[in-house]
Order: C-alpha cells, then sequence, then structure tokens
C-alpha cells in the first residue's frame, strides 16, 4: 500500500479511535452525576461505566492500529491525532480495570472496623441510615473476612489521656474533610459519613475513644450504606485516619 494511502488511512483511523474516547470519557463521567441527581438508577450508572472502559479499549486498539499504519507515512499533525486518542482511551479505561483488578483481590465486604470483637456502635448517624441498603449489624463472617484480607487493620495506642486523644481525633476528621455528624465529649465518640467525589457514595463513621494503661486506645469503623463489595475503601479510609492521628 502506498505510503500516502497509509498515511491516509491511519490519520482517519485515529480521529476515530480520538471521537470514541471522547463519547467514553463523557459516558463516564457523566454516569456518577447522573445517577446522583436521580436520572439513572445504580445499576445503570455502573453499567455505563463498563461500557465506557470497554469502548475506550477499543479505542486503545483502533490508536494502537493507527500508529501501526502510519509508520513512517503519517505526519506529525497525524502523529499527534494518534498520540492524543492513545492517551486520552487509556485514560478512560484504566480506572474501571484497576476497580475490577482490585474487587478480585479484596474481601467482598463493606464494613471494615478495628475492633472485630466489639466494634464502635453507631448512633447519630442511624436516623441517616434509615433508606440504606446494607445493615449496621456487624457479623462473624464480616470479622473472619477482614482479619484474613485486611491484617493490618488494628486500634491504635496513643500514650496520651483519653480527653487529649478525643480532642486529636476530631481534628484528623475535620481534616480529612468528613462531615462531621456527632461530637460525644462524654462518650469519646465522633461520628461523620464520607461522600465519594463521583458517584456520591456515603459512608459512614464511627470512632471510639477508651482508656487503656496511661493512654488511650482509638478504634474506628467504616461502613458503607451500599454495594456487596466496598473496593477495599473503607480499609484505605481507616488507613488514612490512623495515619493522621499518628502525624499529630
Amino acid at each position: 500500500m502506498p505510503a500516502r494511502r497509509r498515511g491516509r488511512i491511519a490519520s482517519r483511523t485515529a480521529r476515530v479511535a480520538l471521537a470514541l474516547g471522547l463519547l467514553c470519557a463523557a459516558a463516564a463521567l457523566l454516569a456518577g452525576p447522573a445517577y446522583r441527581l436521580g436520572l439513572l438508577p445504580l445499576g445503570a450508572g455502573l453499567q455505563t461505566m463498563r461500557w465506557a472502559a470497554s469502548g475506550a479499549l477499543g479505542g486503545v486498539a483502533m490508536a494502537l492500529l493507527a500508529a501501526g499504519l502510519g509508520l513512517g507515512a503519517t505526519s506529525r499533525r497525524g502523529w499527534l491525532l494518534v498520540g492524543l486518542a492513545l492517551l486520552l482511551n487509556a485514560a478512560v479505561a484504566t480506572p474501571p480495570l484497576l476497580m475490577y483488578r482490585t474487587v478480585q483481590t479484596v474481601p467482598r465486604i463493606h464494613d471494615i472496623s478495628t475492633d472485630t470483637t466489639d466494634p464502635p456502635a453507631f448512633v447519630a448517624v442511624l436516623p441517616l441510615r434509615k433508606d440504606a441498603k446494607n445493615s449496621t449489624a456487624y457479623g462473624a463472617d464480616t470479622a473472619a473476612q477482614q482479619q484474613r484480607g485486611y491484617p493490618d487493620i488494628a486500634p491504635l495506642q496513643l500514650d496520651l489521656p483519653p480527653a487529649q486523644a478525643f480532642a486529636r481525633a476530631e481534628q484528623a476528621v475535620r481534616a480529612l474533610g468528613w462531615a462531621v455528624v456527632a461530637v460525644a465529649p462524654d462518650e469519646r465518640r465522633i461520628e461523620a459519613t464520607d461522600t465519594t467525589l463521583l458517584f456520591g457514595f456515603k459512608d459512614d463513621i464511627v470512632i471510639r475513644i477508651r482508656p487503656q494503661g496511661a493512654g488511650s486506645r482509638i478504634d474506628m469503623r467504616s461502613l458503607s450504606r451500599v454495594g456487596g463489595s466496598d473496593f477495599g475503601v473503607n480499609a484505605q479510609r481507616v488507613r488514612r485516619f490512623m495515619r493522621q492521628m499518628d502525624a499529630r
């Protein structure tokens, strides 16, 4: 095939790949807000994300095909189109693929507690969870899966009296940007809600401080309102809080 013709085909293929990437990016970015506004049910919103990722993988393949066709026959503008198409489609496809990989490796649970024997209890957030699909009951199976999948999740021991540990915990919660629902110094309990960016999923948090020896023991529980698997989000939230506490 003549080089000029290959160059034209490569440029057209790259333009199609770029257009596909733009379409998939729009679908992926709008799925979450559409769910939050009640325009799409959750299942349809998640399916839209899967379709966008699948389409973007097709766009990556087309961009690579365009690159192969254009070797030695494509102008600088053509290579720019190829590069943009490849980057855009890869950017759309990568997050869902990483999420899929994560869900294959983490426990299919949505309730994480540093104390699996006596998990901190929710009080103030219960009215906010009246329509939640996930119960606040903590089961033995959840504990067993957590211990296998997240053996590092454990209470934090601080050489501070409970009152000071409580004040530090409240500062950490506010620094992390969680919406504070209740601060109960007498019970040494803090409750908050964290909202995910894209779909607006709400996960509830309770922090409990108890005296231990001359210091304090800090326990935390993070529970999703919807979803079977949390993709490891609650465990990551617990880790972030503990790091924030250690940093102070």
